[in-house]
């Protein structure tokens, strides 16, 4: 092998290496798997009812859901664009005009996907909790606070919905 060889050799890798790092930068932040949202809107999400108390619940009844309210009610179209979950024993759905996206998890334990359904003026979805009392066995009795993150293209983003439980066995 010549000297030649050897140098476009490294320098082919250096140029291949630096396209990688350069992709892999200039499509979102990396560490979080967030994306940047498309181009802000004039939609007003609101949520009548962000936060919500299951109670006291057994972990011998399974699993325990709740659905959740969300309207546009700004004057631009709204896109929702990722959901996902605090912890792996929460999943949440989309439903959107007939369509449902999901069940989605925890967001750095699997892949948590772009959504992109668009929420006109006055339109409403609807995010479907599930949380599952035996996902952390004997030691998730007691009081339990957990969240799932919308995110979307208003200056609300992402907008928190939020329920807690006292789990007993």
């Amino acid at each position: 092998m010549n000297k030649n060889n050897i140098i476009s050799g490294v320098i082919i890798a250096v140029l291949l290496l630096g396209g990688v790092v350069w992709v892999t930068l200039s499509s979102g932040d990396s560490r979080t798997n967030k994306t940047p949202v498309a181009s802000s809107s004039k939609g007003k999400l609101t949520l009548p009812e962000a936060n919500y108390d299951f109670g006291t619940i057994s972990m011998a009844k399974g699993n325990v859901s709740h659905i959740f309210k969300v309207k546009n009610e700004g004057p631009e179209t709204v896109n929702l664009s990722r959901l996902y979950t605090s912890c792996m024993c929460t999943t949440a759905t989309l439903k959107v005009k007939g369509s449902q996206d999901g069940p989605f998890g925890m967001q750095g334990h699997g892949f948590v996907p772009l959504i992109s359904r668009d929420l006109k003026s006055g339109e409403e979805a609807e995010v479907e909790a599930i949380f599952d009392p035996t996902a952390h066995g004997p030691a998730g009795v007691g009081k339990i606070e957990r969240v799932i993150m919308l995110e979307n293209n208003t200056s609300d983003n992402p907008i928190s919905i939020n329920f807690s439980a006292n789990v007993t066995p």
